[in-house]
């Protein structure tokens, strides 16, 4: 497989999927590309997302779009791999807690208005639509269906989309150390990194995570950032018949390629320690009362051993919307930075890429730009 020659050189800067995307992205389109990784790939969010492929509950008319889109594309590769254990859509199910802040019906109501398909289940009528779920946590209101709803294991999508990156003539360098983006001439020329390397580009993408607000303010810009701290916690194999993504108020779960099941939750994330080096501490207690609220919402409630835990900083814009494209002030200088980056991964990396080979702004990015934050 081999991609047009080009003269325009592009360095990617991040290890995740929306850099991985980006970055195979813009070698079929015929760039010169260099991905560069501070650390491992996928050693940040993409490592330890839940990856649930959504476009649920409420959000902008533009946001919705957008998701759905990406949504499309990972449909599209589905059919390119449709044995992948690592991409599954057997859709999503959702309740609230059963007290004032239940939105259920509210929610319902609104997927279904827009068209997003949405089907509102008794406890008694979730075993008949999705399996594995115990329907005596499902709080009375109910739970919501979506069955066009479904996950990708990250690490696997990453490894895929790189092997036909690397097939294409891009080239990767990882365990750089921390990356800066130089700027000469008003505009930005060339990535230089801890460890010593320097890549000289017409064009750079920063898609460095939860690091992206940090990196654009040494060049005078402001990304306003809302990023939390995560925690996803792994566990050993275990018999199972979940298949779909759960979201529920103590506990998001969803199967894995290995028959394990990852989960995670909100109020876990509150109980991490930032220490003053910037590590973080969790405690065992918190881990195991994570495995037990996962156990609860199974079928059969069964235990749960730990297999390992990922903790860090999750990137989310303070306007819970995407930040996406060109930096005005900076030619050349484009970024990534979003949450719901699974979701988003696919159809990002194909929208970045266009606009930075042929300059061509898309209509679909135009509530999303860096600039907004002017």
């Amino acid at each position: 497989m081999s991609s047009p020659s080009s003269t325009q050189r592009v360095v990617v800067i991040g290890g995740g999927i929306l850099g991985a995307s980006s970055a195979m992205q813009l070698a079929r389109l015929g760039a010169r590309v260099t991905l560069v990784t501070e650390a491992d790939l996928f050693s940040e969010a993409s490592g330890r997302s839940l990856a649930w492929l959504n476009s649920a509950r409420f959000r902008s008319a533009e946001y919705h779009k957008l998701r759905m889109i990406g949504i499309d594309r990972y449909r599209t590769l589905a059919v390119r791999y449709p044995a992948a254990p690592w991409l599954r859509f057997d859709g999503g199910l959702t309740w609230d807690a059963d007290d004032d802040s239940n939105r259920i019906a509210e929610a319902v109501a609104h997927e279904q208005s827009i068209g997003y398909d949405a089907q509102l289940l008794s406890p008694e009528q979730v075993a008949a639509v999705t399996p594995g779920v115990d329907a005596r946590a499902i709080t009375r209101q109910g739970a919501i269906f979506n069955p066009g709803e479904g996950w990708v294991d990250l690490p696997s999508l990453i490894r895929v989309l790189l092997d036909e990156f690397a097939t294409r003539g891009g080239e990767i360098t990882t365990q750089a150390g921390r990356a800066s983006v130089e700027i000469r001439g008003g505009r930005a020329t060339a990535v230089s990194t801890a460890s010593g390397k320097r890549f000289e580009a017409d064009a750079i993408l920063v898609a460095t995570g939860a690091a992206v607000p940090r990196m654009v303010s040494e060049v005078g810009v402001t990304i306003p950032d809302a990023t939390p701290i995560s925690l996803l916690v792994r566990s050993k194999p275990l018999k199972t018949g979940l298949r779909a993504v759960l979201n529920t108020p103590r506990v998001a779960v969803r199967p894995t390629p290995d028959g394990a099941i990852v989960f995670d939750a909100a109020w876990s994330e509150d109980e991490v320690v930032r220490r003053s080096d910037g590590t973080f501490e969790v405690q065992p207690s918190t881990v195991q009362k994570l495995a037990e609220e996962a156990s609860a919402v199974l079928e059969g409630n069964p235990r749960i051993e730990v297999e390992s835990y990922g903790v860090g900083p999750k990137p989310v814009p303070q306007d819970g919307e995407p930040v996406l494209g060109a930096l005005d002030a900076v030619p050349g200088y484009f970024v990534a930075f979003t949450h719901s980056g699974a979701t988003m991964g696919l159809i990002t990396g194909e929208l970045l890429a266009r606009e930075i080979v042929t300059g061509e702004v898309s209509p679909l990015l135009a509530t999303f730009r860096p600039g907004r934050f002017a």
